[in-house]
């Protein structure tokens, strides 16, 4: 693996497990020599994981829309920044620039990026593996209702399935790389 999207909060949250579990996929990501993809954001977990990954000598790669760059929201020591106009080309490019996508908690920015994803994979738009790490149960809700789509027939199981539920950093990055490797 070169590179991996990364959706999570801009916000830490209210659990100091949240902030942990980012600390240490970006202390894992550098050690691995995976390039982090993601938003751009200098705040949250979207900052730690960044910030956790140069600080351990790998590489980060934001993309943000100019609109959220004029806001001073933006990291300022990244290896590389992209600027894009809009959410959407900034959600294109970042995967368009990874071997794959984990996703860690956040609010409705990350749902989005989740969810689109995942319409992508289903559609044939995207071919990559596409993660979340429940950190503390956080997604457990959401897979519930992922359950509940299929069992009322607005989901198929085999698109239930393009989903990886992790729950460990380790269990993320190694379900990716068996993706890969099985292909």
């Amino acid at each position: 693996m070169q590179s991996l999207v990364v959706y999570c909060g801009s916000s830490p949250g209210t659990k100091p497990v949240f902030n942990e579990v980012a600390t240490e996929l970006g202390q894992k990501m550098a050690a691995r020599n995976i390039r982090l993809i993601y938003g751009g954001g200098g705040y949250g977990l979207m900052g730690t994981v960044a910030d956790t990954v140069l600080s351990n000598g790998g590489e980060a790669t934001g993309v943000i829309p100019n609109f959220l760059a004029d806001l001073e929201v933006a990291h300022k020591t990244l290896t590389e920044m992209h600027f894009v106009e809009t959410m959407h080309e900034r959600k294109y490019k970042m995967v368009t620039l990874a071997k794959g996508v984990i996703t860690l908690p956040g609010g409705y920015g990350t749902f989005d990026e989740l969810f689109e994803i995942l319409a992508w994979r289903q559609l044939k738009l995207y071919d990559g593996p596409i993660a979340i790490i429940n950190v503390n149960g956080y997604y457990d809700l959401m897979l519930q209702q992922l359950d509940r789509c299929v069992e009322e027939g607005f989901l198929k199981p085999e698109n239930r399935a393009l989903l990886i539920v992790a729950t460990s950093v380790d269990g993320a990055l190694d379900a990716i790389e068996a993706f890969w490797e099985e292909k």
